[in-house]
């Protein structure tokens, strides 16, 4: 540990100069120094491990030793070592490095990984933690500062967030293609809260937009439900006639234009709401979470799934 304490880096450098040139007068000129100062930075080495680094046969170039040539090796890796983390640390103030924990509400898990695959195109030095909940889940990650970015549906009011709108996200009634009401144009409230109503979990964003469209188009009449846990579960459960649902359209787009799944036309639908991207305003943005934050903000919509053209809103 004595040696290490005694060990710079001016040393090391002048050791490989003389090895490199052959000369200390050449070597102290290429770094800038007296012939002495780097004479004096040998002897010191020569000092420190009690053994000569470099030699010479008369008048001839310097070579270095067997410990001259171990310690160089060690100083190149080190060097080199050295300067990665420079290049890191570079990256990282100018925001092109480091790890951000992206929240996305379950809903969003459908486009998430691919913001993940441009990001990680864009600025592969950047690391995105994907982080998937319901939306209690997520508003509880950046409540307790977890979480550096989110996307959801309608911002909550605590904590405290900036938030900007990233596209619009529709909500469709869907039933499978031969239940009953598929090709019925006027649905009325009554046949569908005659139906079983496939719920996702409390604390789900869709849960309570689904309660809310349901308790306002049946006036409070009360509906048989059944509570799932996941989109998937949900979308498989009506596609075998288990019941209908209230789900967002981005969950279901490949179903919909495979045929397993149909939305029903009723007045009202789509419930058209909107993504959003949060940070918390009370906890500044590091370097790589406002390049992603730029990044996706830039992006805005072209990661959603499109709206079909005809269908109106």
């Amino acid at each position: 540990m004595r040696r290490l304490a005694s060990l710079t880096f001016k040393q090391l450098r002048a050791l490989e100069a003389v090895e490199r040139t052959g000369s200390i007068s050449r070597a102290a000129e290429e770094l800038g120094l007296t012939a002495p100062a780097v004479h004096s930075q040998l002897k010191a080495l020569d000092h420190t491990f009690g053994c000569a680094m470099l030699s010479r046969d008369g008048s001839g170039p310097f070579t270095v030793t067997a410990e001259g040539a171990v310690l160089l090796h060690a100083y190149e890796r080190a060097d080199a070592g050295l300067r990665i983390a420079l290049r890191r640390i570079d990256a990282l103030q100018k925001g092109l490095a480091g790890t951000v924990v992206l929240g996305v509400v379950s809903t969003g898990k459908y486009f998430a990984p691919g913001i993940v695959a441009r990001l990680r195109r864009s600025c592969p030095d950047i690391e995105i933690l994907l982080q998937i909940g319901n939306r209690d889940s997520i508003i509880g990650a950046l409540q307790d500062g977890a979480l550096d970015l989110a996307i959801m549906g309608r911002p909550p009011r605590v904590p405290a967030l900036e938030a900007i709108s990233l596209g619009d996200h529709p909500h469709v009634l869907i039933a499978p293609p031969d239940h009953p009401l598929a090709a019925k144009r006027d649905i009325t409230p009554d046949e569908v809260l005659n139906e079983i109503i496939l719920m996702r979990e409390q604390g789900s964003g869709t849960r309570i937009l689904a309660t809310r469209f349901l308790d306002r188009i049946g006036e409070g009449k009360p509906y048989e439900r059944s509570e799932m846990g996941t989109n998937e579960t949900i979308k498989q459960a009506v596609i075998a006639g288990l019941g209908i649902a209230l789900i967002s359209y981005h969950t279901v787009v490949e179903e919909l234009r495979s045929g397993r799944l149909v939305t029903l036309d009723l007045p009202g639908l789509p419930i058209m709401r909107h993504w959003f991207l949060l940070h918390p305003t009370d906890a500044p943005l590091s370097g790589a979470a406002r390049t992603v934050w730029e990044f996706i903000a830039a992006e805005r919509d072209s990661f959603l799934p499109r709206w079909p053209a005809g269908h109106v809103a």
